[in-house]
């Protein structure tokens, strides 16, 4: 399952994308159109920036900013920042997990199919797809 930090870090970069005029964004602008918390925006902006999607900028004038074009974004790599892995077996999520029964495992090439279907649909969107 997606979390709401998932969901709303793309809420934060799309709605940066469509008020994009070359300035910085405030994070009370982004909260108020998108009827969110600023307090929890504020940790979501922080992991953002520290992934390098977003810049952000303090002071008068300062705010957010996307790092790259709109078309340079999966939502992959944003839902993967905010989330961790969506593998939804250990298995899989962790290259280094050890499973005993991986080689005679007969459920594992249906959870493989499943994880790399929401990979590719996930990686396919671009965040200007959502524009």
């Amino acid at each position: 399952m997606i979390s709401t930090k998932g969901r709303y870090a793309i809420r934060v970069m799309l709605d940066i994308a469509q008020n994009d005029d070359g300035s910085y964004i405030p994070l009370k602008d982004i909260a108020e159109r998108q009827d969110l918390s600023k307090k929890y925006l504020e940790i979501i902006a922080k992991e953002l920036v520290a992934g390098g999607l977003l810049i952000g900028a303090s002071g008068k004038g300062g705010g957010y900013r996307l790092s790259r074009t709109p078309d340079k974004y999966t939502i992959l790599e944003i839902l993967e920042l905010m989330e961790g892995t969506l593998s939804p077996v250990v298995c899989l999520a962790d290259k280094k997990y050890k499973c005993n029964r991986r080689k005679k495992c007969e459920t594992l090439p249906m959870w493989q199919e499943f994880d790399n279907l929401v990979h590719d649909f996930f990686n396919r969107k671009k965040l200007s797809d959502l524009l």
